[in-house]
């Protein structure tokens, strides 16, 4: 007995990180720690007593012998009739197809009887984390109907790069306005956008996602801070990103176009132009506007003209 344990035990060290992931999902299914770590044991060493399993698992034998009632109330293990009692776990297969079949049984039902709510979401709500916000932006990619409108560093095209693959095949239409180098899968409309790469490094990375121009996702991945997202159906938002997403499409054409001589007139990003109503050296490092109003006036109210007069 001591030679098999000893055996057992080396081979549980060894598929430590394994047992460990097989008792989180069996606590997903619904058993708690103790049954999970009892399945485990019967699976691997076969039919035990409560006492051998308590002291394989180092617990006190009353809760060994509780958690065992509930697994046999749950059609997960047999047990023996006489003295001491043997417990074995019924195969994992059949353990699988009773739960997958009660639970698809509950969705059903709490689908039929569950009261419709309105989901119309015209508050701003949040969302931070990575997975949560990536998870976020592929479920909501997924219910699309008619369009989705894009706005993705090239960073952000990858990770979605699978469902953006889907989303055509729904019959969507799917534009793509990217950032950096994206290659897209087919069926996808995608246009480069002139921004500079180096934007990225102070704030993270921006992204906006407009699904059947009703609902609107805008976020930043990257940099310093966690991954961050607001989603709403807030028209003034949904408005906002529409316009936003549609003049990009007008500049990306003009710029297939008319690209030299763009730059030669308004400078690279028309910066020329943006400078003309801000006169803000290194505009990359403060808001547009800042400093200055369209009509030249500073932030004190008195024209720079004035001012300058005033100097002489």
């Amino acid at each position: 007995m001591l030679q098999y344990c000893s055996r057992n035990h080396n081979g549980l060290m060894k598929r430590g990180a394994g047992m460990e992931d097989v008792h989180l999902h069996l606590k997903n299914l619904g058993f708690t720690d103790l049954e999970a770590k009892c399945l485990h044991v019967l699976a691997e060493s076969g039919t035990r007593t409560g006492y051998e399993i308590a002291k394989q698992l180092g617990v006190s034998r009353s809760n060994v012998y509780s958690a065992l009632q509930k697994l046999a109330e749950k059609g997960a293990v047999l047990t023996s009739h006489g003295e001491p009692t043997h417990y074995q776990s019924v195969p994992i297969e059949e353990i699988g197809e009773r739960i997958e079949a009660e639970l698809q049984a509950s969705i059903r039902y709490v689908k039929a009887h569950m009261p419709k709510q309105d989901a119309h979401r015209s508050e701003y709500f949040s969302l931070e984390g990575d997975a949560k916000v990536i998870e976020r932006i592929r479920t909501e990619l997924k219910k699309a109907k008619e369009e989705a409108l894009c706005e993705l560093w090239s960073e952000e095209a990858q990770l979605l790069k699978e469902v953006l693959r889907l989303v055509p095949a729904q019959g969507v239409r799917l534009l793509v306005s990217t950032i950096g180098e994206a290659e897209l899968p087919s069926g996808v409309h995608q246009f480069q956008h002139g921004r500079e790469e180096g934007w990225q490094k102070r704030n993270g990375r921006k992204f906006t996602l407009l699904i059947d121009r009703k609902l609107a996702i805008v976020g930043t991945r990257g940099g310093d801070e966690p991954a961050l997202a607001m989603i709403t159906e807030h028209p003034a938002m949904v408005e906002l990103l529409l316009n936003n997403f549609f003049r990009d499409v007008v500049i990306h054409e003009l710029q297939q176009d008319m690209g030299a001589k763009l730059e030669d007139k308004y400078g690279k990003n028309f910066k020329k132009i943006i400078q003309k109503y801000t006169e803000v050296k290194g505009i990359d490092s403060q808001p547009a506007g800042a400093g200055k109003s369209l009509e030249g006036k500073s932030s004190d109210g008195k024209s720079a003209e004035g001012k300058r007069r005033k100097k002489k």
